[in-house]
């Protein structure tokens, strides 16, 4: 075969696989009958679900700056992301210190030894933050740490943000003269016009010779709604365009721990920060607990939103177990106080006084309670009897609560049941069915972690159509499925980040963007109706999913059609017993070019939904949805 003929094939075969690519898929037919609700959808359908992985709290949402801020990741090579900081002549070395700490909590602390130093010559040490440290012009930042001096004459501590490739002081401050006992001290930095960067640094350093004992040295940019030890305001914005309904908190394995020592112990995380001696993440690295359960708490009242309160229930990752029991009384009990301090009173209850106390008086509104996380690894099937020591207690004193099991159970009957998935797309596509012909009579079902595992270190598109194929199928039941929350939704997507590939939110210090997975879970969630009516399709093909809601109330129609495939799908669609159908509408529409474009930190808006107007509508029309595209049709009814 002569190479000219084989280059002349290649390029037939091109145009013919265009061609192919560029047709349309044969008409669907989709009947819509308004007047004919099937059932109601579950108002907490989408919502949010998060824990400790992928540094999706300190360095992700949690809005501190400076990492390792209590000194307890150090080893043989030294203290992580800390290093010594000193100008001209001046000599400083640094060490862990485990008998000093300005707290029960905190015992350990960071020791300088400055050997030579003198105002115009000072040394101490700098911290490069998680990937740097955000730095943007006229911005006030918030920092403290706690330290002692050797003698009552160190002086004070020099602090500022320092650029990385300049070594210019960005913004500056100079404590209080340090003492020889433990003292917190607050300073404030604002920067004027300089260079939004991530390219900085915090530096701390002194004037004089003498040992200097640091802990918890923190720095705080503003935060969403401005709060105290709060979140990164650019996150909480993308989560508040999610349109939730809830958080399920405070996560998954973050709950349970690796070993029971090191699972979420809730009342480790209250008050002061000072007061909490941190804890290792099951993703093998330590959780500052700056986000204690307060902070979830108040993170729910932000947004406007319920919480889904996890309990630890006597099982951890790795295999250890608390048998039903005496041996787990106490566990409930720790269940039963965690309820009180989220939902107590503050004046009758000893755990509302406590949150009182923490400066929040007012209960929070609590529906659901999960016992556990993924108890079906539990193989000493122990998961039986602990749940139904748990829901007796729990019951027995909350009968309002709707309790949540996370594995099946045979001889107790729970409100709920928490279901995960992790799928491909293809996966999904197969698997929408799964609930059609479920059993109404049995326990509610809660999708409490699904994702469609195609992209890194967010999804790609492919993983949005396998998504929103999978929501089309949850809102046709959702009688039965009544709430639902992707996972992971956090990625920091700095080399050394990401634990978990596929994640719905990414950023670095500077920055955050959504994934097309994002945009198809906002989509799905703000365009939703009240009930959903009788439908049938037909000609739809093999990739080709829809939902159709409505909100009689708002007199609108909630139409999202899903097109996985290469070829636009064309499509008719009748709609009966609505009355008038407006003229004009709203299409909100994402798509691609194909399954493997994204977003990144680089082009975070490469895939994003795009609004237009819809013309010429009636109670019949037609319509074509794209290749690879998801959608929404908005329609009004009078």
């Amino acid at each position: 075969m002569s190479r000219s003929f084989r280059a002349g094939s290649l390029v037939l075969a091109a145009i013919a696989f265009t061609a192919a690519g560029t047709a349309q898929s044969p008409k669907a037919t989709l009947n819509i009958q308004l007047d004919k609700p099937l059932h109601a959808v579950s108002p907490t359908l989408y919502g949010l679900m998060t824990e400790e992985i992928n540094y999706s709290y300190d360095g992700g949402l949690y809005g501190e700056l400076v990492r390792n801020r209590t000194f307890h990741d150090h080893d043989w090579s030294g203290t992580a992301r800390w290093d010594l900081a000193h100008t001209g002549d001046a000599e400083v070395t640094m060490a862990i210190d485990d008998t000093e700490g300005p707290s029960e909590a905190l015992s350990r602390s960071l020791l300088l030894d400055i050997k030579q130093a003198d105002p115009s010559n000072e040394a101490g040490v700098r911290n490069e933050g998680y990937w740097g440290m955000a730095v943007r012009p006229d911005t006030t930042y918030k920092g403290s740490f706690y330290a002692k001096g050797e003698t009552g004459d160190m002086g004070p501590v020099h602090v500022a943000l320092v650029n990385d490739n300049s070594g210019a002081a960005l913004a500056s401050a100079t404590s209080e003269p340090l003492t020889t006992g433990w003292h917190k001290y607050e300073f404030t930095l604002k920067t004027g016009k300089v260079e939004t960067s991530s390219e900085n640094h915090l530096q701390l350093t002194l004037g004089h010779t003498g040992k200097v004992w640091l802990s918890l040295v923190s720095l705080f940019p503003p935060t969403y709604k401005n709060r105290e030890n709060g979140n990164r305001i650019d996150i909480m914005e993308k989560l508040a365009a999610m349109h939730p309904q809830f958080l399920r908190l405070p996560g998954g394995n973050y709950l349970e721990g690796d070993t029971i020592e090191e699972r979420f112990d809730w009342k480790a995380t209250l008050g002061p920060l000072v007061d909490r001696p941190t804890h290792r993440s099951p993703w093998n690295y330590q959780s500052s607990d700056g986000l204690g359960l307060l902070e979830f708490l108040e993170w729910t009242e932000d947004l406007n939103i319920k919480p889904v309160l996890a309990v630890y229930a006597g099982y951890s990752l790795k295999g250890a177990h608390v048998p039903p029991g005496p041996g787990l009384q106490s566990y409930v009990d720790d269940a039963l106080d965690e309820i009180e301090f989220v939902t107590g009173d503050p004046n009758s209850t000893k755990w509302g006084a406590v949150r009182a106390k923490l400066g929040h008086p007012a209960p929070f509104p609590l529906t659901y309670v999960e016992i556990g996380n993924e108890d079906w690894f539990d193989r000493s099937g122990s998961y039986e009897g602990r749940y139904a020591q748990f829901y007796k207690a729990i019951k027995a004193k909350y009968p309002q609560l709707q309790l949540i099991a996370t594995a099946p159970l045979k001889r107790t009957k729970p409100d709920v049941i928490d279901d995960h998935y992790y799928k491909r797309a293809d996966e999904f596509f197969d698997f929408v069915k799964h609930y059609d012909d479920a059993d109404r009579n049995g326990p509610k079902i809660f999708v409490g972690e699904w994702a469609t595992r195609e992209g890194s270190p967010t999804t790609n598109f492919g993983a949005a159509l396998g998504d929103a194929a999978w929501m089309t199928a949850m809102e046709r039941n959702s009688d039965l499925i009544v709430m639902a929350s992707y996972a992971p939704l956090f990625v920091n997507v700095n080399p050394g980040g990401m634990q978990w590939e596929s994640n719905l939110i990414g950023y670095n210090a500077l920055s955050s963007y959504g994934a097309p997975s994002y945009y198809a879970q906002s989509m799905f969630a703000e365009y939703l109706g009240t009930e959903v009516p009788v439908s049938t399709i037909e000609g739809e093909g093999h990739r080709f999913f829809y939902s159709v809601t409505r909100d009689s109330a708002k007199g609108k129609v909630y139409l999202k059609l899903v097109n996985a495939t290469s070829s636009p799908k064309p499509i008719q669609i009748n709609l009966s017993g609505a009355g008038t159908i407006s003229a004009s509408g709203m299409l909100i529409s994402l798509s691609a070019t194909n399954p493997a474009e994204t977003n990144t930190i680089a082009a975070p808006t490469r895939i994003v939904p795009e609004k237009t107007g819809l013309k010429n509508l009636s109670s019949s029309f037609s319509h074509t949805v794209p290749a690879y595209a998801v959608q929404v049709l908005e329609l009004s009814t009078k």
